[in-house]
């Protein structure tokens, strides 16, 4: 009986651990928030596409570079 016990317990925990839904990754820039859906996904392969990021340029006209910064959060 315990050992019936202790199986559904392993097996609920298993279920919860791996549970696949919709999740979605909120990035902000300069104000601005998009969002991006991943639908039935698990948190841990969500978590590895919502990444911040920073991306420099040269604008052309000035030889300035510019860093644009991007948060990404998983909601």
């Amino acid at each position: 009986m315990k050992k019936m016990t202790l199986l559904a317990v392993a097996f609920v925990a298993i279920s919860f651990s791996s549970c696949k839904k919709d999740r979605v990754c909120t990035c902000t820039s300069g104000g601005t928030a998009d969002k991006v859906t991943y639908l039935k996904a698990r948190k841990s392969d969500a978590r590895a596409a919502c990444l911040s990021y920073k991306t420099d340029y040269v604008n052309p006209s000035t030889g300035a570079t510019i860093t644009t910064e991007v948060t990404c959060n998983l909601n």
